[in-house]
């Protein structure tokens, strides 16, 4: 592994590439968002954006825009936290109608997962509210009460969550909370690691590294390849701002999409017209 400063040097070109990948993608709905965005109130957003990342797990993002949006459907809006509370057995027939099986690793947990982030919502009432009231790291705090959203360190989910909610447009849903300078950990996705092990700096061992390693890697690269972003705008006020959590995020946003399974094939191969207009298509060894 070297550090992210030195593949900058020893590797300019596909650093380029891979912020303008991050670029190519900054506008490519996550599938939490792609369904909660389909809400026209901030309360109903925030409740869907918490049900899809408690919920995202062992499944693809097209198959989880199924499931999601199935859910919304079934239950739109307020149906998620109003009482009387749906039956487990109607959310889970909704679950096999998405996937056409009830074989999903989370299938036993689903109505459990809803019914947990019914409880938060009727608990914090106004989310809006809720999310402007706490801190970064008290909203990291207040997001355990759910259903498998993670009890230990450093909960993905909840950081996942965090980040949704609270990063600009179009990769969060713009919101805010009480201004703090302590954020939690940046997601580190799949796509990031498969960014990180193939191509990136960690290309010879990144399997190998200890979990606080392999994020602030990550972490760093995500600063460094906005930073390199903002550098290039014609915004005078961009160019010369500095990189916070938030816009930091964009890079992580989008190096989720790398390599990451789609409908058909990969989603960044159909993005970029089966990697014709990828830039990091020469580097990448799964282009076609």
């Amino acid at each position: 592994m070297v550090s992210v400063k030195r593949f900058i040097h020893d590797e300019p070109a596909l650093f380029k590439a891979t912020a303008e990948f991050v670029r190519l993608f900054a506008r490519i709905d996550d599938p939490v968002l792609a369904v909660a965005k389909l809400e026209k109130g901030v309360n109903e957003r925030i409740a869907w954006t918490l049900l899809g990342t408690a919920l995202f797990q062992d499944v693809s993002y097209p198959e989880f825009v199924e499931l999601l949006r199935a859910l919304n459907e079934k239950f739109p809006g307020e149906k998620l936290w109003t009482l009387p509370v749906p039956k487990a057995q109607d959310i889970e027939l909704c679950v096999e109608s998405a996937f056409g099986c009830r074989t999903w690793s989370l299938f036993e947990n689903v109505a459990g997962i809803f019914w947990s982030v019914g409880l938060f919502v009727r608990r914090h009432e106004d989310l809006q509210e809720w999310l402007k009231s706490r801190t970064p790291e008290e909203l990291w705090r207040d997001l355990g009460e759910i259903y498998f959203m993670g009890k230990g360190n450093p909960r993905p989910k909840v950081c996942a969550a965090i980040y949704r909610l609270l990063a600009p447009a179009p990769v969060g849903l713009s919101l805010d909370c009480a201004p703090s300078p302590k954020w939690p950990p940046m997601p580190l996705t799949m796509g990031a690691r498969r960014y990180l092990s193939i191509l990136g700096p960690a290309s010879d061992g990144f399997a190998d590294l200890e979990p606080a390693q392999k994020q602030k890697l990550a972490t760093d690269m995500y600063v460094a390849l906005v930073q390199h972003l903002m550098e290039q705008s014609e915004n005078a006020e961009v160019k010369t701002s500095k990189v916070d959590a938030l816009t930091a995020y964009v890079a992580a946003h989008g190096l989720q999409f790398y390599l990451e399974d789609g409908t058909d094939g990969f989603i960044c191969r159909t993005v970029t017209d089966r990697c014709r207009k990828c830039p990091l298509r020469e580097y990448c060894s799964y282009a076609i």
